[in-house]
């Protein structure tokens, strides 16, 4: 008979040191293939699969070499979340101080930059190994507050022997993952933590609520900057006859004239001037402009038939397509959501009606709303290459679909039904 997963929300009414050690009895029974007492929670037993599988020893304290000093600081200067760090401070630093917590804040790579709160429990922090250019990825240092949230591309509380690596079972930790508001991309984690019995079920929410007013902050800072960047180039396009558009350094779009408004252009990852390929526009001149790229399409036509398509979804936390083809070569990094969708595409070579892809990603084949907004943005740069009636890749397209070594890995931070299924079928 199985038993229910413990549920963390109810240890602030029990005593903290017996469900310490409860939380021992089931980790090390799982550890050693047996069955303990309670289910860990699903969050906890799916990230220490992960663990086994990808070979973290929970007996060694294992850190990664901190960064150098130059490098933390270079890391801070180029991070967004320097945007937010005082809003962070703010929403957590009053409050984790007097329950003796800390906040830390690390970037899309799992690297610590930030660390700031009770004095003492940066003490204790330092002789884990928490600290300013460490490196706390899951499949680093196992199952904790940041690596977590950072796969599962959600909240986390990891109390206790949750934690994977046994040196690190004294402490709880609650992350929430940040992401840019502009297309899903995961940039950071804001974490909170300290000693086992400062724990209180609360600290998910309240960690939850402050990184969604970061990313609601981010949002109005690239709104703007695009305002000022409209400025400028309102009166250069004045000027200019055919197609033409401004976009930030990103290619997130100023300003259009002479064509449709196109949300986003997939620059190259490095742009730099001169005639260019770009997706969705064909071949195009690219001039620095302000802070932007003033994009002018050429009037030739460009062939927009893909050699090849390449999804890769091999790593646990980031996932990209990429075009090859007689127009040129580009790569564009995935949301959680669309690495979903594409995926989904990739297995249905035929096609998926919306309802299709609303079963596949939702098991319920009424939200054909959501599927056909996030198909619209999936099309704004791959859109030469799917078909609609049903939603599929172009027919003369090679697609390729990169996996994990282990099926298990899939996608780790999905729910979909399809790719829970391949999940556990290893297909």
């Amino acid at each position: 008979m199985a038993h229910p997963p413990m549920n963390v929300a109810h240890l602030a009414a029990a005593d903290v040191a017996e469900a310490a050690r409860l939380l021992s009895d089931v980790r090390e029974a799982t550890l050693a293939g047996q069955r303990g007492r309670i289910e860990p929670r699903p969050v906890i037993r799916q990230s220490w699969g992960r663990m086994l599988r990808s070979g973290v020893d929970p007996d060694r304290d294992v850190r990664s070499g901190l960064l150098s000093a130059d490098e933390v600081r270079r890391r801070r200067e180029e991070s967004p979340l320097r945007h937010v760090l005082p809003l962070l401070r703010e929403g957590l630093l009053a409050v984790a101080d007097i329950a003796h917590h800390i906040m830390v804040v690390a970037d899309e790579d799992g690297r610590v930059l930030w660390r700031e709160g009770s004095a003492s429990v940066l003490r204790k922090a330092d002789q884990l190994g928490f600290e300013p250019g460490a490196d706390w990825r899951e499949d680093v240092v196992g199952t904790n507050g940041v690596g977590t949230p950072a796969v599962v591309r959600r909240p986390v509380q990891v109390f206790a022997a949750e934690h994977f690596v046994r040196s690190h079972t004294s402490w709880t930790c609650t992350g929430a993952p940040i992401t840019d508001p502009r297309g899903g991309r995961l940039i950071g984690v804001v974490d909170v933590s300290g000693p086992l019995e400062t724990m209180h079920p609360a600290t998910l929410a309240w960690v939850d609520s402050v990184a969604k007013l970061a990313e609601a902050r981010l949002r109005e800072l690239h709104q703007d900057s695009l305002e000022r960047l409209r400025a400028v180039a309102a009166p250069v396009l004045a000027r200019l006859e055919g197609r033409a558009l401004v976009v930030d350094g990103d290619g997130w779009t100023a300003a259009v004239t002479g064509m449709p408004y196109t949300r986003r252009v997939a620059l190259p990852k490095s742009p730099v001037p001169g005639r260019r390929w770009l997706p969705a526009l064909g071949l195009c001149s690219v001039e620095p402009l302000a802070d932007g790229w003033l994009v002018r399409a050429a009037a030739e036509p460009v062939p927009s038939a893909a050699t090849r398509v390449v999804l890769d979804l091999t790593q646990p936390r980031r996932w990209s397509v990429s075009v090859a083809g007689c127009a040129g070569s580009w790569s564009h990094e995935l949301s959680p959501r669309h690495a979903e969708l594409l995926y989904l595409l990739a297995l249905h070579r035929s096609g998926l009606s919306a309802a299709g892809l609303a079963g596949d990603m939702f098991g319920d084949p009424t939200r054909t709303v959501t599927v056909r907004a996030e198909m619209s943005r999936v099309r704004r740069y791959l859109g030469a290459f799917l078909r609609h009636r049903p939603y599929r890749f172009d027919e003369d397209a090679e697609v390729e679909v990169l996996l994990p070594d282990d099926p298990r890995d899939l996608l780790p931070h999905s729910t979909a039904p399809a790719v829970a299924a391949a999940r556990a079928t290893g297909r």
